[in-house]
């Protein structure tokens, strides 16, 4: 496109042609370049592995069944919450209530990690349970889930729940 304009420069006035095609242009080029460096930066903050996430939600179910608290902290972030049947937890509740499990086994199945960002993933999956808690049978199958962070490089859970799975009664 061609536009003309009126030269100011102390010389007699004139029309010049001006051609503002560099400016549109420019624009354009700087829009390419930012949407390719984003680009660049959200494939590098791939999500992450559910086979490495699998091992730390292991790890975490593994440090609890052991009753090793400091294990436990490596995968459970100290601000972590936890909603469960019988009430709210803290990190606090959490050690707290580890003392009182005897946890013979568990097993975790039906695995799943849906990424939130860069740094958050959602983790579902089943975990069946034998042992006891304060001497009360609570084996059984559970629904769990977990939110993981990554804080300074380093998957940490910040939430997790767990409801048993109940059958049917055979009139439903």
């Amino acid at each position: 496109m061609l536009f003309l304009s009126i030269d100011h420069s102390g010389s007699p006035p004139s029309l010049k042609p001006k051609n503002n095609r560099k400016e549109p242009m420019k624009k354009y080029i700087t829009c390419v370049i930012i949407a390719f460096f984003a680009t660049v930066a959200v494939s590098i903050a791939a999500p992450p592995d559910k086979d490495a996430m699998m091992e730390k939600e292991k790890a975490a179910w593994q440090a609890f069944k052991d009753k090793k608290p400091d294990d436990f902290k490596k995968v459970v972030s100290a601000k972590f919450l936890g909603v469960y049947t019988e009430g709210m937890s803290d990190m606090q509740k959490e050690l707290a209530d580890m003392q009182k499990w005897d946890m013979k086994s568990f097993a975790i199945s039906d695995y799943k990690v849906t990424s939130a960002g860069p740094d958050i993933c959602l983790t579902t999956y089943k975990v069946a349970v034998e042992g006891t808690y304060d001497g009360k049978d609570q084996s059984g199958t559970y629904n769990a889930g977990s939110l993981w962070k990554k804080q300074k490089g380093q998957w940490q859970a910040i939430f997790h729940t767990n409801v048993k799975e109940e059958k049917p009664s055979a009139g439903q």
